[in-house]
């Protein structure tokens, strides 16, 4: 007996559109994106793709028309909406080049809510291009069929960021020096995690941070992690108990 194949295809290109989506809608990619579609992947008129866009979730659509540097799609299927994205904040010091763009990679797979950027004492890099780490974001959720994108916020200062914290939301924090396992941490509802950079957090910043009654420090096990190995650890400990992987 023959297979029902699978509809759509997971093997068609999928490219998120910063723009609403809806049924019947037609509308012009060009750009890198046109280049991709017709000049990468050969696609012609009558093929199909797939477009997201961090509000109404996925479409199936079809190439209309290809001109020379720009394409017309017709939506023509909702395959599915948006997906439910768990209530977790990751807090990160920014790192050197590379490394960062990593953690923009992670994060969107990992299925963060939001990034916040957070300049502490011993922060090295002041400076992000936000418009490359989104970038990053996106290709990651392309690639790994994501409907949902991580807010990217302007870089702020801790101390800041501490003033104004949030009285619902358990603020879990990486600390060098030792704390409760991880894993005893967690519990269900809005959470932040919060990495320091390379040198760590300064005695004064962590006496701050532990002044917020719901900030709790955690180990991460008995090895030394570097900065962007910590954020991935922390945030699958956090959402294999809490979040949607359970």
């Amino acid at each position: 007996m023959t297979a029902t194949p699978a509809w759509p295809p997971a093997s068609l290109p999928r490219l998120f559109i910063d723009s609403p989506l809806s049924d019947g809608q037609v509308l012009t990619i060009d750009g890198g994106q046109a280049h991709y579609l017709t000049g990468v992947m050969r696609l012609k008129a009558g093929d199909r793709i797939m477009l997201f866009d961090d509000r109404s979730g996925e479409w199936l659509s079809q190439i209309e028309s290809v001109a020379k540097r720009s394409l017309a799609v017709r939506l023509t299927h909702h395959i599915r909406p948006r997906e439910a994205v768990p209530d977790l904040w990751l807090l990160a010091a920014p790192i050197k080049k590379g490394r960062i763009d990593w953690v923009a990679e992670k994060a969107s797979e990992l299925g963060v809510a939001r990034w916040q950027p957070v300049i502490t004492q011993r922060t090295i890099v002041d400076r992000l291009n936000l418009d490359r780490l989104r970038a990053h974001m996106i290709e990651a959720a392309e690639q790994c069929e994501r409907t949902a994108l991580p807010v990217l916020d302007e870089p702020v200062k801790l101390t800041a960021l501490l003033r104004d914290w949030p009285a619902d939301r358990a603020l879990i924090f990486a600390d060098e020096e030792g704390g409760v396992p991880m894993i005893d941490a967690i519990a269900p509802g809005p959470a932040a995690i919060l990495i320091g950079p390379e040198g760590g957090f300064t005695p004064d910043e962590r006496a701050m941070i532990r002044g917020i009654a719901q900030a709790v420090g955690v180990s991460l096990g008995p090895r030394i992690l570097r900065a962007d190995t910590a954020m991935a650890a922390a945030v699958t400990l956090w959402m294999a108990k809490a979040g949607d992987w359970r």
